[in-house]
């Protein structure tokens, strides 16, 4: 080889060289993030109490991270199905032991090699101590917070040891709670003996309160690896959090400011480029600079400006159109960290104006004043890491379904997921999210306790602030009230003035400076409220003038019947409920025939109000309505059509009392496990009467005829839509047997965002001569472009009324790809429920009530054929 060709081939050599070590640093600076979720195993931790009476436990099994013990110790068929039968009082010795989880893992090349690895810990619950090849990381005791561990220089190539053990939170905490001469007052005493019931624990435990049993879920403390662990390694830089900060949003302009937080390895210069992704794909450079970053927490803001731009409305207003950001940050060579974020375009808040009365309270979005309609979420499994998005997406749906705008996610549980969210800002659906404080009183007073609650809430702040749906955060669920009204704040001040003193000192210092302030930094403009019910800690909560409400007198105590929601009119209603059984077939899930029954074992095992003896209470309720059911069955459907008239009148109530009243959210949504509750969907996702007959309250344009006790029946139009709407209303006098004495009509216009009180009728007024116990009202509201909607009023209880048989008729036959359901009734018929047993069958209508000689035509979903559809068809109503 000639001297040129020789160096010829080194420079072309060394290049290549110098070109393939190039793009190995490139390759390495970007961040990686890998999952430990395969391999991991479990064990009861020698030595422990629980050992010997459950020996079993010690040996390894396979666990699942994500997961919880509970469902571990299920899968590998160590428990009984927690939600079968009635094991509870068999499974307490869980939440008393300490679990160990062990994973291997190999760390990749770029991880061994990289500036800068982390162990993060997305949720640990709770009382978690972290070990790496034999050397403590960690001492986590926070479920809600986000734990990131400096690992680099720690890892091996090969067959890295992670362990984590999992101490009770009961055997934990339950020394210091006894050494305290005054308890701090906390939520459900355990009836099985696993904590005292006078040194309750869950108040000092920063993990889910449910856990620790509620009145409409089982008491299983439950502990675990609840959200994803993993490894990430950069060279350079990790985007920690992009926030998408809303300014100012109009309808001819967006101006928004893109907040990067950075962690630089190393001072430098880096190129940031931000694009923009439009609700019709079209993706754009939205905005680019060269910026210095320093070693360590940096921050870095990019405004944007956009016209015209495509706004986001909740359910009900408009449409849902999302933007999609991803910001980029560069070396020169390469982008060395990427990380995207998704917001739809709006103006929220929450306005608080004086009046005559006190102050209101409402949400404008966009400008346009919203009737909050809705429910009350709580957690959609008692474990949580097996709630899966196509879940989530059933039971929001369905509220969407139902006219709602808004849901109340509950203290008492955990912060919702980012699929939770995700879906809510799709549906268009509001959400008011809870602090993790669900009752009792927190030892606030701690300066730790206090500072582990700030870090929790930044972490949950930062993760949900790009949410169009998010409008609301509140410090706590009913620990106000609680303290001022239940008793403990006055038999603790009786008892010691200076404690009882040093713990309300806490909790307005947590609940109305910490974490107000929190929001007010991290929040983008989010409001704060300090807890549901109140005032925003005025020295009156709970008042119909001012604030939010929670109205308990009808179902809790003096248990009132339904007709005593007419003498509340609220600014807010953020609570009231009644409850009801799912239906059979959820039923049949955890008990067979044989145990069900009104006060049998497996089925008090689901009934949680009143440890057991709720259906005492629901028996009222349908009693005073219905009369005596004639087995668990009838039972079991009379109660829900209680439920769902009940929380009607309550909702059109608040309805009729716009602009007075702004909100109407009951209890409950969702179920937490299969039995007894307030929730209109079960657990298992399938509709309540309540669900049905929200669907129609809930409906934009309604029509309200409100009986009172007294017999003065107020008729009200409601319109929720930004325009004003034609129609015509009807009012019929019939008898049940069809019989018609009155019909006459009235054109009428309904203002936009409104409620219009039309008129107001003594019972002489509407029945003349008319037999009360066996003649009906009937309203009937048709306005352009909107679904008919229909009032009924009765004169009597459904138990005094004189019923003929309903005289239902029903034809099944194919229809498409699904089937019709032709229904048609000889006299009247209500609460008319449609059931196909144990046979997958969706109805598009049911809880409804046909005038006499009335039709309706019904879609029916099904994979089963005709013939077994027909077989398994039950139809009821309250005559028979």
């Amino acid at each position: 080889m000639s001297t040129h060709l020789y160096w010829r081939s080194l420079v072309v050599l060394l290049l290549g060289l110098c070109l393939t070590a190039v793009a190995a640093v490139a390759t390495a600076a970007a961040p990686e993030r890998v999952l430990i979720d395969k391999g991991w195993t479990f064990r009861l931790v020698p030595g422990n109490a629980q050992l010997a009476a459950h020996p079993e436990a010690a040996a390894w099994h396979a666990a699942k991270v994500p997961g919880t013990v509970h469902t571990d110790l299920f899968a590998n068929k160590q428990i009984p199905d927690p939600y079968v039968g009635a094991p509870e009082a068999g499974l307490q010795w869980i939440g008393l032991a300490d679990w160990e989880y062990v994973a291997r893992f190999d760390a990749p090349a770029a991880a061994q090699e990289a500036a800068r690895s982390d162990l993060v810990f997305d949720g640990l619950d709770t009382f978690a101590e972290v070990w790496l090849n034999g050397d403590k990381l960690l001492d986590a005791d926070n479920a809600f917070r986000t734990w990131r561990i400096p690992v680099q220089g720690k890892l091996r190539a090969k067959g890295n040891a992670l362990r984590i053990v999992l101490r009770s939170p009961i055997a934990r905490l339950l020394p210091q709670v006894q050494a305290m001469p005054l308890k701090l007052a906390g939520n459900y005493p355990s009836p099985y003996g696993d904590e005292p019931k006078d040194a309750m624990t869950g108040n000092f435990a920063r993990k889910p309160g449910y856990h620790y049993g509620w009145d409409w879920g089982p008491r299983y403390v439950t502990a675990g690896i609840w959200k994803p662990v993993a490894l990430e390694s950069w060279n350079a830089a990790r985007i920690d959090n992009l926030q998408l900060r809303q300014d100012r949003v109009d309808e001819t302009t967006a101006d928004i400011m893109a907040i990067a937080s950075l962690d630089a390895v190393r001072d430098g210069g880096f190129d940031l480029r931000l694009w923009q992704t439009a609700p019709d794909g079209k993706r754009t450079l939205a905005a680019q600079r060269r910026t210095e970053l320093h070693a360590g927490a940096n921050r870095i803001e990019l405004p944007l400006h956009i016209d015209r731009p495509q706004r986001w409305f909740p359910n009900g207003y408009g449409a849902q159109p999302l933007y999609r950001y991803e910001l980029e940050v560069a070396d020169g060579k390469a982008v060395i960290a990427k990380s995207s974020a998704r917001t739809g375009l709006r103006s929220i808040e929450l306005r608080r104006e004086p009046d005559d009365k006190g102050k209101t309270f409402y949400f404008a979005v966009n400008g346009i004043p919203v009737f909050a309609k809705g429910a009350n979420s709580i957690p959609f499994d008692m474990f949580q890491p097996r709630v899966s998005k196509a879940q989530l997406r059933r039971v929001l749906q369905s509220a969407r379904d139902a006219n709602m705008n808004f849901l109340r996610s509950w203290g008492g549980g955990y912060y919702e997921s980012d699929d939770f969210f995700d879906l809510a800002d799709e549906l268009g659906l509001l959400v008011w999210q809870d602090f993790m404080f669900g009752g009792g009183m927190p030892p606030a007073y701690d300066n730790a306790f206090r500072a582990n609650v700030v870090a929790e809430a930044r972490d949950n702040v930062r993760r949900l602030r790009n949410h169009p749906s998010l409008a609301l955060w509140c410090g706590n669920n009913e620990e106000e009230i609680a303290w001022k009204y239940w008793g403990p704040g006055k038999e603790m001040a009786a008892a010691d003035p200076a404690f009882a003193a040093k713990v309300w000192n806490g909790y307005q210092q947590l609940f109305g400076a910490d974490l107000r302030k929190v929001v007010a930094e991290e929040g983008g403009g989010i409001a704060y409220w300090a807890s549901s019910p109140s005032d925003d800690l005025a020295e009156v909560a709970n008042t119909p003038a001012s604030g939010d409400m929670h109205y308990w007198e009808v179902w809790g105590n003096p248990a009132h019947p339904p007709s005593k929601y007419l003498e509340i009119t609220p600014r807010f209603m953020s609570e009231y409920g009644l409850q009801a059984w799912p239906v059979q077939r959820t039923i049949d899930a955890f008990a067979k025939r044989g145990e069900q029954g009104i006060a049998t074992p497996v089925i008090e095992a689901h009934q949680k109000f009143l440890a057991g003896k709720g259906n005492e209470r629901l028996m009222k309720y349908v009693n005073v309505e219905f009369g005596e059911p004639k087995d668990f069955a009838h039972f079991v459907y009379l109660s829900q059509a209680a439920q769902a008239e009940g929380i009607e009148l309550a909702a059109l109530h608040h309805r009729a009392s716009r602009p007075y009243t702004m909100g109407s959210l009951y209890w409950q949504l969702n179920d937490v496990w299969p039995g007894a509750s307030w929730s209109s969907v079960d657990w298992f996702g399938r509709w309540k009467a309540l669900q049905f007959h929200a669907r129609r309250f809930y409906a934009p344009v309604a029509v309200a005829a409100l009986r009172s006790p007294e017999g003065r029946t107020t008729v009200s139009l409601l319109n929720d839509r930004t325009h004003s709407v034609k129609g015509e209303l009807r009012l019929r006098l019939m008898t049940l047997d069809g019989k018609l004495l009155r019909d006459e009509g009235k054109a009428l216009e309904m203002a936009p965002l409104s409620a219009a009180s039309l008129a107001e009728y003594a019972d002489k007024d509407l029945l003349g001569s008319a037999d009360p116990a066996s003649t009906v009202a009937v309203f009937d509201l048709q306005a352009e472009g909107e679904p008919p909607s229909r009032h009924v009023v009765y004169f009597k209880a459904a138990k005094d009324l004189r019923w003929p048989a309903s005289g239902l008729h029903a034809e099944l036959r194919p229809d498409g790809a699904g089937y019709r359901l032709e229904l048609k009734a000889t006299n009247l018929a209500r609460a008319v429920w449609i059931d196909f047993g144990d046979t997958d069958a969706e109805v598009s209508d049911n809880a409804l009530t046909l005038l006499p000689g009335e039709s309706i035509s019904l879609r029916v979903s099904s994979k089963a054929g005709l013939a077994a559809l027909r077989k398994s068809l039950r139809i009821r109503s309250i005559a028979g």
